[in-house]
């Protein structure tokens, strides 16, 4: 019989909400509860595939914002595991080590913590003879500046040899670098899969041997897009070893352009919407929550910009029209067919918002004045809204500067709307 397990990693149990668009309550429900529910079917698929283990490479919980309530529902569902006599491998990541349960919890008895220390533990015995070992060590502070792969034991000889590690590699966009190592260099150490974690995005390094980072099971916001799932693994008797990925999240953030070139009808761009947003739907097995940018050139740019809320409201009732679409949020970036004319009659307004684009919202004057309003604002919200909308000075002046940009698109989206209504 051969060995089969389930690869997982940052789960990320009852992480907050980092989207403040999701202002739709149902919707804020559904990604809230989508990370208990990816565990949930990760247990699920290892019942219904009969695995031999589990491996969960690290970040299980989110820092020190875990609950004991977080706690108890991973035991129950590790239970399910061990009912069925199904073993789970876990190491601890970074966010872990920050969790004030961490050592806590009483764990059901087929479940392996890897501590501090390298360490082999056997998983199987196939009927070929061949023993099945996993190593895995695990890290207690949530800073790792220099690799683990060296205090790791060497391969059992004659053995099939699974690595377990939580490692940033050698660094990626939006992750903390963590116990760094080279790709190359876990090849060398010669084992014959690395279950890896902390990266959020799925990605298969190498084959020979594998050396496989599954990604998170479920996106939590529009940073984390595309369809998130594990990685199920089979050890043939012969040694051989096979991967498959297997789609667990509830909720799939996506980003979405919809380019209304030539659209001139409220009714029409509706259309569009639904047609767009259907063949999306039809990419997943259960919900959809999409970024939505509108671009083009079209006469109802104006309007949109106008009647934002109402352009809200209708691309909204689209969504709920269709099931399981969301839309997370709408950013403009249409134009008015004319302002591509070098020959149209120049318009008042589009003088105007030339001026605005080129002399205004670049100004240094202005600037400031909107980043002093926009500091004012963050000084009335609670502390962790701050964090979340401006962690560092960066994203204060990027906040300031998007601000200048779509409030000065607003207001000469209204005063394009009053012209055209006193044209007719």
């Amino acid at each position: 019989m051969p060995f089969r397990f389930v690869h997982t990693a940052d789960l990320h149990l009852d992480s907050p909400l980092r989207s403040l668009a999701l202002r739709n309550t149902d919707l804020a429900d559904i990604v809230r509860g989508a990370t208990r529910q990816a565990l949930v079917r990760i247990v699920d698929l290892c019942l219904a595939e009969e695995v031999d283990a589990l491996l969960i490479a690290g970040d299980l919980y989110d820092g020190n914002q875990t609950s004991m309530n977080t706690a108890l529902f991973l035991a129950g569902e590790l239970r399910r595991l061990d009912e069925a006599g199904i073993r789970v491998f876990i190491i601890r990541g970074n966010h872990d080590a920050q969790s004030q349960v961490t050592n806590e919890l009483t764990l059901p008895p087929s479940v392996h913590v890897f501590k501090g220390r390298s360490k082999a533990v056997l998983a199987k015995t196939l009927e070929s003879g061949r023993d099945v070992y996993v190593h895995g060590m695990s890290f207690a502070n949530p800073h790792a500046a220099e690799s683990l792969l060296p205090s790791f034991q060497p391969p059992a000889a004659g053995a099939i040899n699974i690595g377990m590690l939580h490692t940033s590699l050698a660094g990626a966009a939006g992750h903390d670098l963590y116990a760094p190592c080279s790709v190359a260099d876990l090849q060398a150490h010669g084992f014959d899969y690395w279950a890896l974690g902390h990266v959020h995005q799925r990605q298969v390094h190498a084959s020979e041997p594998f050396v496989v980072m599954p990604g998170m099971p479920q996106g939590r916001d529009i940073n984390e897009a595309g369809a998130k799932g594990v990685t199920l693994v089979t050890v043939n008797d012969e040694g051989r070893l096979s991967i498959e990925e297997r789609p667990i999240g509830l909720a799939t953030f996506a980003r979405m352009n919809l380019d209304l070139t030539g659209v001139s009808e409220w009714s029409a761009m509706l259309d569009v919407v639904a047609r767009a947003f259907q063949r999306s739907r039809e990419t997943v097995a259960d919900n959809v929550i999409l970024r939505l940018t509108v671009s083009g050139a079209t006469p109802l740019a104006w309007r949109l910009r106008r009647d934002g809320d109402l352009l809200q409201a209708e691309i909204d009732n689209v969504a709920a029209g269709i099931g399981g679409c969301w839309v997370e949020k709408i950013e403009l970036d249409c134009r008015s067919p004319d302002a591509e004319s070098s020959t149209a009659m120049a318009d008042p307004v589009d003088e105007l918002a030339a001026l605005v684009s080129s002399d205004v919202v670049p100004a240094h004057g202005f600037r400031q004045e909107v980043r002093a309003a926009l500091e004012e604002l963050l000084q009335q919200l609670p502390p962790e809204l701050r964090q979340t909308l401006a962690p560092d000075e960066a994203a204060v002046e990027k906040l300031a500067f998007d601000a200048g940009v779509s409030g000065a698109a607003e207001v000469l989206a209204h005063l394009h709307g009053c012209a055209s209504v006193g044209a007719r």
